[in-house]
């Protein structure tokens, strides 16, 4: 519900719409319609200039804070065509031109006011497509009737409705807002948000001439959102905070990381955060929220850590809802659970250092782990060689997590790996073979157990290969041919399983150069 101060008068809204015998089983907008237009004190008190200016001031505001922040697009929903010029003008005061479209029937007889924002077919038909568009404008679609049924915009969220529904149309209008919603920006919607300036929202049973029993759920107002907020915040300070309390930096990392190393407790604690971090996008920045943040902050830094820990290719800032990816923006360095060490030069001597930094070991396997991800995301393009040793870190991190090794066992392991890739990395130095083919002879050593002269001798007899069919990945031809020479060579040189052993080097050079 939207302010007192706002909301029209009750007792003409029972007088004028509600007592209406025709509105029994509305089944459509013109019948909606015709109620009103007999209800002259509600329509020239829903259109009083001053009322408006107020409402478009709240609007303004409330999109500003709410609604924009969250990447999403709202309806105004006024009593008829004359409101929607009205309110134009008065959100014109507030907001930038460009933000807000009237969208309205033509009428012949329509007076100046109107016909200046009449749309022909193919400019309705464009704004239309562009309001679907994310970040593009407008923003906000001022309608009466045209767009409330059968047009589908699953970004639009916010409906602020300022003309009396009930019945279907009030459903198809909720309908209009309560699409699913999800995007590459981060963008996640799960439910639509209506702002009742009429109060067809005080009586829901009767707004909707339905069973109880199917009317009971469909709306809720935000004081229940602030109730399971505060629930869900309380579950979390009994379930999580137990394990960072009184410690901070590696020492909670610890903690956390060796908690939820069963995929399950993960996973559990991801579908609780994903709940927590909807409703808190929904109510922020509400000042109900204050005393909560400190404590949501670290909820977020707790599942910050996980992901990057445990979901090296996952983007984490980016997993974020909006207003949860500013808070990550304004509190990057705050003490507390904190996020693993960065790794700014991906070398060697960087490796080694996160192996040896005075740090709990669990603190430590991840470092490695997340630094080798990086280490084959950024340079395995040029370097085919590190695609088996990102593997061969994957194989460790699974075991990790499965407790097949605990994490002094898991770091022997990789800091055993980060010393061959030095050596590798020294090997490449000194080869005179193209990256896919010294790819080919660290994977015959490495994976295969081959003996380094005859993977040398392997790799030295496929090197011109990659230069005889340079389009083998996209080419279906060439990735023949260069298969077939493949067989040749493997064959040559003693190799008994050809197809599973080129099947398998040809998938890893495929990977390096997607």
């Amino acid at each position: 519900m939207a302010p007192n101060d706002l909301v029209v008068d009750r007792e003409t809204m029972e007088r004028e719409f509600w007592a209406a015998a025709e509105l029994e089983g509305v089944a459509d907008i013109e019948e909606i319609n015709r109620v009103l237009d007999r209800a002259v004190t509600l329509k020239n008190m829903l259109k009083n200039r001053e009322r408006v200016d107020k409402i478009a001031r709240f609007v303004a505001e409330h999109f500003r804070k709410y609604v924009q922040p969250m990447g999403y697009k709202a309806f105004l929903v006024a009593v008829d065509r004359e409101a929607c010029a009205l309110y134009k003008e008065a959100l014109d005061r507030y907001l930038p031109q460009e933000m807000s479209q009237v969208v309205i029937s033509r009428g012949h007889n329509d007076p100046p006011a109107l016909r200046r924002y009449h749309l022909t077919d193919e400019e309705e038909a464009q704004v239309r497509k562009t309001f679907r568009r994310p970040d593009e404008n407008p923003q906000i679609l001022i309608v009466t009737e045209k767009l409330l049924t059968g047009y589908d915009a699953p970004i639009l969220y916010c409906m602020y409705l300022d003309k009396p529904m009930r019945d279907h149309v009030l459903l198809q209008a909720i309908a209009r807002v309560n699409r699913p919603y999800e995007d590459e920006q981060g963008r996640r919607k799960t439910n639509g948000l209506i702002v009742d300036f009429v109060g067809v929202f005080a009586n829901l049973e009767r707004a909707l001439a339905f069973d109880s029993q199917d009317v009971e759920g469909v709306v809720e107002g935000l004081e229940v959102l602030k109730e399971h907020f505060a629930r869900l915040m309380e579950r979390g300070r009994q379930a999580y905070f137990p394990l960072v309390r009184g410690q901070g930096g590696d020492k909670a990392a610890e903690a956390v990381l060796e908690h939820f190393r069963d995929r399950e407790e993960r996973e559990a604690f991801y579908a609780y955060f994903r709940e927590l971090e909807e409703v808190y996008e929904i109510l922020s920045p509400d000042a109900f929220l204050r005393p909560y943040l400190e404590d949501y902050q670290t909820l977020v830094e707790i599942y910050r850590l996980l992901r990057s820990a445990y979901e090296p290719h996952v983007p984490v800032d980016k997993s974020f809802l909006r207003k949860t990816a500013e808070i990550v923006q304004k509190h990057t360095a705050t003490p507390g659970v904190g996020e693993l060490t960065e790794t700014h030069v991906l070398d060697i001597a960087a490796l080694l250092a996160l192996g040896s930094k005075d740090a709990p070991d669990t603190v430590k396997v991840f470092n490695l782990l997340r630094a080798l991800h990086h280490l084959v995301e950024a340079k395995g393009r040029e370097a085919p060689y590190l695609i088996p040793i990102g593997e061969r870190a994957e194989a460790i991190r699974r075991a990790f997590e499965e407790r097949q090794v605990n994490s002094r066992q898991a770091l022997a392991e990789l800091e055993a790996l980060v010393q061959s890739l030095g050596e590798a990395e020294e090997e490449r130095r000194q080869s005179h073979l193209s990256p896919e083919a010294f790819a080919v002879a660290w994977w015959l050593r490495v994976q295969k157990g081959l003996a380094a002269d005859r993977a040398q001798a392997i790799a030295t007899a496929v090197d011109p290969l990659f230069r005889q069919y340079p389009h083998w990945t996209v080419s279906t031809r060439q990735e023949g041919d260069l298969r077939r020479a493949l067989y040749k060579v493997l064959i040559d040189h003693g190799i008994r399983e050809v197809v599973a052993w080129a099947d398998e080097l040809l998938t890893l050079l495929r990977r390096a150069a997607a």
